[in-house]
């Protein structure tokens, strides 16, 4: 049985959501889902709950994702080397074909059906369906390619229909399909979309000014001052603060990095006054 005092803390809990569910009610909000919340199978559950929670509390989650670890093991089953530059995969016309089937059905297949364990809600769409995603290729890194146009009329119908898009991050070529960071999609999306917010996983606590000082971490900073430090920060990090940087160039309120290793870390985020991680803010 309930005591009257833990009764009391979890209406406290309850309460100080309120703020927060009227700013998002009925708002986009954009979750690159990645790191290890993409492995572990409790933190996956977890992902999927938070994600039917915020679309019941009348947001509308939009959730874009790579699929690195989960490419790799399937290339090396298939015999396949897996090849990086500056931590980008190497995309070979061999492998392409590879990277969009596990980005589909895998990856983005079984976070749709973890999705509707909770109701009818999931629906998966790649980059490359109803020209949601054009690029062109980035470098000497075969079929990679950074997005240059959305089209984000798919998503929009599926918000819509009230269910919840499941993106992966294929986009259309001048002359092939193209493999593209998820990050950056998630942001050129996040801009399309016009969203309120776009929150990108990370398999650390938030953005450290001075690494490895944990008493470093950033909770707030501004566009100015993430530019200026983004030539010094860990090359890992640099493709998802770049993310941030530029959705909010493009018209996005915030956007966050926050620890993906922690569950329900996207509820904390959204619904509570201190959030977590890194938020990255206009001037």
């Amino acid at each position: 049985m309930v005591s009257q005092d833990q009764a009391a803390a979890k209406a406290a809990v309850l309460i100080e959501a309120l703020p927060w569910l009227k700013r998002f009610h009925d708002e986009i909000i954009v979750v690159k889902f990645g790191g290890n919340a993409m492995v572990d199978d409790d933190l996956k559950r977890a992902f999927a709950e938070d994600m039917v929670y915020l679309r019941y509390a009348g947001v509308k989650p939009v959730v874009v994702h790579g699929g690195g670890p989960q490419i790799t093991a399937e290339l090396t089953r298939r015999g396949i080397p897996s090849e990086f530059r500056g931590g980008y995969r190497v995309t070979t016309p061999e492998s392409m074909p590879v990277i969009r089937q596990v980005l589909a059905e895998q990856v983005g297949g079984e976070l749709v059906r973890l999705i509707n364990e909770h109701g009818d809600l999931g629906r998966g769409v790649s980059g490359e369906d109803h020209g949601l995603f054009t690029g062109e290729v980035r470098g000497d890194l075969g079929l990679v390619g950074d997005v240059t146009a959305v089209d984000p009329a798919r998503v929009l119908e599926i918000l819509a229909a009230g269910h919840i898009p499941v993106v992966s991050s294929i986009a259309n070529g001048p002359d092939s399909l193209l493999n593209v960071n998820a990050d950056s999609a998630a942001a050129s999306l996040a801009v399309a979309l016009g969203a309120a917010k776009l929150v990108i996983l990370t398999d650390v606590a938030g953005l450290y000014s001075d690494w490895p000082d944990r008493d470093s971490l950033v909770t707030v900073i501004t566009a100015t001052a993430l530019e200026d430090l983004l030539p010094s920060l860990e090359s890992g990090m640099i493709p998802k603060m770049a993310a941030c940087l530029a959705a909010v160039a493009g018209g996005v309120p915030k956007a966050a990095i926050i620890d993906g290793r922690e569950k329900h870390s996207i509820l904390l985020e959204v619904f509570t006054q201190s959030g977590i991680g890194t938020e990255v803010v206009p001037e």
